[in-house]
């Protein structure tokens, strides 16, 4: 299986050299396959939102190597860095974070804009991922108007808009109640699974993460099957 995502020696820590240093990663190795859904659970305060970030180039490590696809981004310039997030990562975080005076399908053509697609593709995409996500019809709707899963849907689609290599999700169901937060996992998978994308989800629901191909711990840092 090649690798999307290749973590290799990944150390983190803030205040560096001072007396009040604080170390949040030790050395993680962590790779994703194609294809592959690996599920990261983890404690708060563990480091999991700053593997995250690093692994979606959005922070650097102190030490340590980020290879996606096949290129290492450490060496990159902060430029290029940026083009490889944009195009190749998608996020999704516990809240939403959608434009509020945005609709639906315009939340999900918006960063498609911005990579440079037609608007003409753009509205296909988008209403093809609505559709995929069960919620075609709600593509007219501001998030205001929307449930918290529909709206989660949404961000969903959003992160997927431009056809990344790699998902990265924190906590994306850790904002809703159980049985919406069940039916929303599974519009995820599929959304996944249909697309063939690898991801790294987050969660603390040891339920859904038995639900993926692979569940990796992270303790105080340091990272175990």
């Amino acid at each position: 299986m090649n690798n999307v995502l290749d973590l290799q020696g990944i150390t983190k820590a803030y205040n560096t050299g001072k007396p009040n240093e604080v170390r949040v990663l030790h050395g993680i190795d962590l790779t994703v396959g194609t294809g592959e859904v690996v599920a990261l659970v983890a404690p708060s305060g563990a480091g999991k939102s700053t593997l995250l970030h690093i692994a979606g180039l959005l922070d650097t490590p102190d030490a340590g190597s980020v290879t996606l696809t096949g290129q290492d981004m450490t060496k990159l310039s902060d430029r290029k860095r940026t083009g490889a997030r944009r195009g190749q990562v998608g996020f999704v975080y516990q809240f939403h974070h959608l434009l509020p005076e945005f609709n639906a399908a315009e939340n999900i053509i918006l960063p498609q804009l911005a990579n440079g697609i037609s608007e003409q593709a753009a509205q296909v995409r988008a209403m093809d991922l609505l559709t995929r996500v069960g919620i075609a019809e709600r593509a007219g709707h501001r998030p205001a108007a929307l449930s918290g899963g529909e709206q989660q849907r949404v961000a969903f689609c959003r992160a997927l808009a431009n056809e990344p290599a790699l998902l990265l999700a924190d906590e994306p169901t850790g904002n809703l109640d159980p049985g919406t937060s069940d039916r929303v996992f599974e519009a995820l998978m599929e959304l996944v699974r249909g697309t063939g994308l690898s991801a790294l989800i987050a969660t603390h629901n040891l339920d859904l993460a038995a639900r993926m191909d692979r569940v990796v711990r992270l303790t105080a840092g340091r990272l175990e099957d």
